[in-house]
């Protein structure tokens, strides 16, 4: 019954193929058994390649069961229509589409399975640029937040510094006036007399307005320092929200670019192998002989051949002859007086009518 089954998925005409000896049948089923494995290969690596972009089980396994029927459908046709001829070349000709089409599946087909064998290696590659992301991703979102963040404080340090340049005059102040009381300088008389008043008044109104310049500066820096912390807490609100993008950043391009930065020789064998996978049952049936099975072919084709040459030659043959005879017949016809007076007849009254119809037209007109 499983010979039977690979003979039928060898694509072999069954009728001629069950004529044939034990050992050509057993030929014809490991032909059909390299068909076979080859689709189920490739519905694998198919399912497998489509379960990476739709992250579904069952899509990929549908769509990779078309894609193995598919490709045992297309084996099945070009090894069955491979025929063995005397000459290698032309049954490699034969095979040339197949091949091409091999090449490129073999291509695509291994990229899935490569990205699954070097999976770890893999990871990390995508792990060192993922953290390259996030870091360039932070540095442009806090350069975009940068300005702002800048002129905020810059706005904080100039009511600072106008605080401290207050409070230097304030202190300038304390330190005349009391030296005037000591007569260390001034007018340089002992105790608290006008001037010492004098000074002293300038500097307590120096000392209100410091109070009310700190208590003013004070109400804008703790409103700038709630804007700086806004900002910031957008800034990190952004980055949170772009980080699940770089996380997800593991799809099938990105692990086809991660697998490319690897070693190149690993991956070229395994693209070696899925190709002579890929081209094994056409191989097969190139490498094979000519055998009893091909010899009833080529046997049952010629028959058919000459039959069809035979009936083509009949059939032009029968034609050249109704056509002479039927010439003779119409020259025969040709001849005959009564058939002439008929026709003459006939045509004289249809002369008649047509000129008895334009003269009643002419009439009406006028």
């Amino acid at each position: 019954m499983l010979k039977t089954f690979f003979i039928l998925c060898s694509g072999a005409d069954k009728n001629l193929i069950n004529s044939c000896s034990n050992a050509e049948q057993n030929k014809y089923a490991g032909i059909g058994a390299t068909v076979f494995f080859t689709a189920i290969m490739a519905f694998i690596a198919a399912s497998y390649a489509l379960y990476t972009v739709f992250d579904t089980i069952y899509t990929a396994i549908g769509f990779g069961l078309i894609w193995g029927l598919l490709i045992f459908n297309l084996d099945r046709f070009i090894v069955s229509t491979i025929k063995k001829r005397d000459s290698f070349w032309k049954e490699f000709l034969q095979a040339t589409p197949r091949i091409i089409l091999a090449i490129i599946i073999a291509i695509v087909i291994s990229k899935p399975l490569e990205i699954k064998i070097f999976e770890k290696e893999i990871n990390t590659v995508l792990l060192k640029e993922k953290n390259a992301m996030a870091l360039n991703n932070k540095k442009e979102i806090s350069n975009y937040f940068q300005k702002d963040l800048d002129k905020n404080k810059a706005q904080i340090d100039s009511l600072k510094n106008n605080v401290l340049k207050k409070e230097k005059e304030v202190n300038n102040l304390y330190t005349v006036y009391i030296t005037e009381a000591e007569g260390t300088t001034g007018t340089k008389k002992l105790g608290k007399g006008p001037v010492y008043k004098e000074k002293r008044e300038k500097h307590d109104s120096a000392l209100k307005e410091l109070e009310t310049l700190k208590n003013t500066n004070q109400s804008k820096i703790n409103e700038l320092e709630i804007q700086i912390k806004e900002v910031q807490n957008n800034l990190e609100n952004k980055i949170t929200e772009t980080q699940p993008i770089i996380n997800a950043f593991d799809g099938l391009m990105a692990r086809i670019n991660a697998l490319n930065k690897l070693p190149w020789l690993p991956s070229f064998f395994i693209m070696l192998l899925f190709l002579a996978i890929e081209t094994s049952p056409i191989i097969a049936k190139l490498l094979s002989g000519k055998g009893e099975y091909d010899y009833k072919i080529e046997d049952y084709e010629m028959f058919t051949l000459n039959a069809l040459t035979q009936n083509k030659y009949q059939s032009e043959l029968q034609l050249k002859t109704d056509a002479e005879i039927y010439d003779k017949i119409y020259t025969d016809i040709k001849e005959d007086n009564e058939l002439y007076k008929y026709k003459k007849q006939k045509a004289t009254e249809l002369l008649k009518l047509q000129a008895d119809g334009f003269v009643e037209k002419q009439k009406k007109s006028l």
